[in-house]
């Protein structure tokens, strides 16, 4: 176990994942605006989740005597069409999975680490799971009649 690629990780997460709460709010509120009240909660709902899992890795950077950081935000993708929106955000999380386990991997010998880290990827995948069910539920029942499913 390498204490400084767990505290980069950990710091990546914190950095990364703040950015994906404040996108799903974003999206949220947009969805809202759509009449689209299912996903507004949804994505209002995972914006919350996402923070707790910020606030642990901030915590267990602290934890292992590491340095938290403000880093700076890039832009990120803001989406009208829900469709968009759920290719979109089921893309980043097949991306994020791949990375992350990695570092659970590496995390193995930490439990505590271990703990949030597997926690945080059990959500991720099922959010994937959730993203593929619903393009797969598009394309049986038209675009259009999903989207009615969202009111």
């Amino acid at each position: 176990m390498s204490k400084e690629k767990i505290l980069e990780g950990l710091q990546v997460i914190v950095s990364d994942l703040a950015q994906q709460a404040d996108g799903h709010q974003i999206q949220s509120r947009i969805f809202l605006s759509q009449g689209f009240n299912k996903l507004a909660t949804k994505y209002a709902e995972h914006a919350e989740e996402e923070r707790g899992y910020v606030e642990k890795c901030i915590d267990r950077i602290i934890d292992l005597g590491g340095e938290v950081k403000l880093e700076a935000k890039k832009a990120g993708v803001v989406c009208k069409s829900p469709v968009d929106w759920v290719k979109y955000d089921l893309q980043v999380s097949k991306d994020g999975l791949a990375w992350l386990g990695e570092l659970v991997e590496e995390a193995r010998t930490d439990y505590t680490t271990f703990d949030i880290l597997k926690e945080y990827y059990q959500d991720e995948e099922e959010d994937m799971y959730w993203g593929e069910a619903q393009l797969e539920l598009i394309e049986k029942i038209g675009e259009q009649n999903w989207i009615l499913q969202q009111l």
